[in-house]
């Protein structure tokens, strides 16, 4: 059984609205703020079998074209992750979404998002996501090529002490902010894009070299990560200076949502479009929380598949 409710929220139920990103407005200086014209989507499995029924996975695959994201509340423990697992093989099997990318040269599908001190996932290395820091705007995977098309968050422990909000927003409501010159400049192959050193997987390549922004299936799609992100040319770095003003402007206005332990508790599970919405997390205050992370549909960025 496969149910649509509203986003819970705190004690009592809510809509929780999001920009649709194929309802663009034409904004002026005066008037520069994200549509708010559907609910973000929130499906229930009951059990297990819920990953491998067609109606279920055929109503996921909908709302990850349409909206780009949505909300799974799990009905059953799973601490292997095994509804992920299933769910990723219906949509390749039955929906056209390609198998999940290795993280490292190290890891496999998964990565455990939960802080560190040692015995990191990666040897001698310790990635962002196992620290209790604040993660900027970005979006998974900038560095690879292919680039995975979706990504998704297991809560396995939420922040039991009011950290690790999640904040989510539009890249077409976001472009929509940027001057026309800064589009132009983000959408030309002059950024150099570093690889982290956790996320290396072949030694002899620390780098990539292409565009920031693109048209993919006649809609606005992003790869960003400003602290491994070089511009190459004046352009770029104009462009790149615009866009890293805007989004600090966004967390704090209307442009975003945020979306505390209350709204993803312990057993929930949010899948994103990594191209057409960015991400950001504040501090985490619970060294105890604990999220998996799994991406997949890698494409070459800007393709249109």
């Amino acid at each position: 059984m496969t149910l649509l409710t509203p986003f819970r929220s705190s004690a009592i139920f809510t809509l929780r609205r999001i920009p649709n990103p194929s309802n663009r407005k034409v904004y002026t200086s005066h008037h520069r703020h994200l549509t708010t014209s559907t609910i973000l989507p929130h499906l229930q499995a009951p059990s297990l079998l819920e990953a491998r029924n067609p109606k279920h996975t055929s109503l996921i695959a909908s709302h990850l074209q349409e909206q780009g994201i949505l909300k799974v509340t799990l009905g059953f423990n799973d601490p292997q992750s095994t509804y992920l697992q299933h769910l990723i093989d219906s949509l390749h099997r039955h929906h056209g979404h390609k198998l999940p990318i290795s993280h490292s040269a190290s890891r496999g599908w998964f990565w455990d998002v939960r802080p560190a001190n040692d015995n990191f996932q990666t040897e001698n290395h310790q990635a962002r996501s196992e620290t209790m820091n604040e993660f900027p705007w970005h979006t998974d995977c900038s560095y690879e090529n292919p680039t995975p098309r979706f990504f998704a968050l297991q809560v396995l422990r939420h922040d039991h002490l009011g950290g690790g909000t999640l904040s989510v927003t539009s890249v077409a409501s976001l472009t929509d902010i940027l001057s026309e010159s800064t589009r132009r400049a983000l959408q030309k192959d002059e950024f150099q894009i570093h690889i982290p050193r956790e996320f290396v997987k072949k030694a002899e390549q620390k780098s990539i070299t292409g565009r920031i922004l693109a048209r993919s299936q006649g809609q606005s799609i992003m790869r960003f990560r400003q602290d491994i992100l070089t511009p190459l040319t004046e352009d770029a770095s104009a462009a790149l200076t615009e866009l890293n003003d805007t989004l600090k402007k966004v967390r704090s206005s209307n442009h975003a949502v945020h979306l505390t332990a209350s709204d993803l508790p312990t057993g929930s599970v949010i899948l994103v479009d990594n191209f057409r919405w960015l991400h950001a997390r504040n501090h985490v205050k619970d060294p105890e929380r604990h999220l998996r992370r799994v991406r997949w549909d890698a494409v070459p960025f800007g393709s249109d598949p």
